[in-house]
């Protein structure tokens, strides 16, 4: 395409980076990934699959907790919590073996170190604190795809320090449990902390300044959740805001306020695992020498098809502020790699990131996509809801399971699906028949007669959808 050393080189190797330089270099272009610490980035190594795999060891020691309503006794049970957070290790060393494989076969360069742009077209790269043997050297590309995700961010004046005060990447790797835990912050990051602390013996308090757990999903849902929590013996303050976090000689000591009466309280634990959000790695990237602009956020700005303010620059995932979830910046680096390829693509506009997959892998699961139902009397849609529990369904009893809905939000007048929420026992492996739906304009009436598989939980989906022609069968 070009003199420059490659057509394309993928700053960070996450999800979205590593997915993009694929898919370039399918496409016949020579292409380069720059990786400050390892492949896979953050999602492989320190988010998504390690933490699934500590989850799935909660999941199998809540279903021991409860062997007896399975036919099951036994007196001699012995939890390794050192034993979970290796196999969570080794899952992710795995998958970032799968990637290095990947890259190799797609003939693609890994170049170590971290990259500063020093023009539009050239960027430097040096050892990193990650990668210290790393070989400086400069790389030209006529084009560039900025993948370099976020990190987890704290409250003014509360500083993290990875011992008391801690965030995700230390919560993956604790040599034990904590006696007491308070987790500030309800997204997925928190509540999935709280679920796999909990079933290994530690007390979780949640703290969430905004007024329901799972603030962005639809309040049924949340409730849902709550009252599980709840029942597990989790305890959750909402509508409060962490005001003050101190180190005490045994622990720490949080001092929360209560946002609608204003009164303050002191909880003490051993340690405290921040929550909050992320912020951009951007401030290092050199992306000012490059021309690119930045929302007050520090987030770059882009278009439907990931491009920046410079045409031959693109940026994908958590650094882009549209939505930080990794199959999100895998759909970006797809898109922003066929773009630059001069092929056809599916451009991803603003409007669309509301109606993508969301996840949250707690106990009862989260799923969602689109707007709530209040979200969408907002925006003037005539709406019919269907609603489906659970408990009905063969192989939920069959699983014994006794709680979660499946709902189906969809515009009056044209069918179309305009939002999802579902929680129970799988249902992040449930929404991607809806997702498929809503995107390829299916509407509830042609789901509800589409023949489910019996016994599964998937007839759940069906007879939300029939629920929504007002006719369900099993209720």
């Amino acid at each position: 395409m070009s003199n420059y050393e490659y057509d394309v080189v993928v700053v960070g190797s996450g999800p979205g980076g590593y997915v993009a330089a694929i898919r370039a270099a399918q496409l016949g272009l020579k292409t380069a990934v720059v990786e400050r610490e390892a492949l896979g980035g953050v999602c492989l190594n320190w988010g998504c699959i390690p933490t699934k795999a500590l989850i799935h060891n909660a999941e199998v020691l809540e279903t021991l907790h409860t062997a007896k309503d399975f036919g099951f006794t036994f007196d001699n049970l012995k939890v390794d919590w050192p034993a979970a957070v290796k196999r969570s290790r080794d899952v992710s060393a795995r998958q970032n073996k799968g990637v290095s494989f990947l890259m190799r076969k797609n003939k693609i360069e890994v170049i170590e170190g971290h990259a500063t742009f020093k023009d539009p077209h050239t960027i430097d790269v040096q050892p990193s604190e990650y990668l210290p043997e790393a070989k400086a050297r400069t790389v030209t590309a006529a084009n560039f795809i900025v993948a370099v995700g976020a990190r987890a961010r704290g409250l003014p004046g509360i500083e993290i320090d990875g011992d008391r005060i801690i965030q995700y990447r230390d919560a993956l790797v604790l040599d034990e449990i904590p006696k007491k835990m308070i987790v500030v912050g309800s997204g997925a990051i928190g509540m999935e902390f709280s679920y796999v602390y909990h079933t290994y013996g530690s007390e979780i308090t949640v703290v969430e300044m905004l007024d329901q757990l799972l603030p962005l999903e639809d309040p049924e849902v949340s409730a849902e959740v709550a009252k599980e929590f709840r029942k597990s013996g989790i305890k959750a303050l909402v509508s409060t805001r962490t005001e003050k976090v101190e180190k005490t000689d045994n622990g720490v000591k949080v001092t929360v306020k209560n946002l609608k009466d204003d009164s303050t309280a002191t909880l003490e634990a051993d340690k405290v695992l921040m929550a909050v959000g992320v912020q951009p790695n951007t401030d290092k990237a050199g992306l000012d020498a490059a021309g690119v602009t930045l929302d007050k956020r520090g987030m770059i700005e882009i278009d439907a098809v990931m491009r920046t303010n410079v045409p031959h620059i693109y940026a994908i995932g958590d650094c882009t502020g549209k939505l930080a979830l990794a199959h999100v910046a895998s759909a970006q680096g797809i898109v922003a790699a066929e773009t630059i390829a001069g092929v056809e693509t599916v451009p991803i506009p603003a409007d669309r990131y509301s109606m993508l997959p969301r996840c949250t892998f707690c106990s009862p699961q989260v799923a969602s996509l689109g707007l709530t139902e209040a979200q969408a009397k907002e925006k003037g849609y005539e709406i019919k809801v269907g609603k489906f529990p659970m408990m009905p369904n063969g192989k939920a009893q069959a699983m014994g399971v006794k709680v979660g809905f499946v709902k189906i939000i969809a515009d009056a007048k044209y069918g179309e699906i305009l939002g999802a929420h579902l929680v129970g026992p799988n249902v992040t492996e449930l929404l991607p028949e809806l997702s498929l739906a809503q995107f390829m304009e299916i509407t509830p009436a042609e789901i509800a007669r589409t023949v489910h598989s019996h016994p599964t939980l998937s007839e759940v989906i069906m007879e939300a959808a029939h629920a929504v022609e007002g006719h369900p069968i099993h209720m």
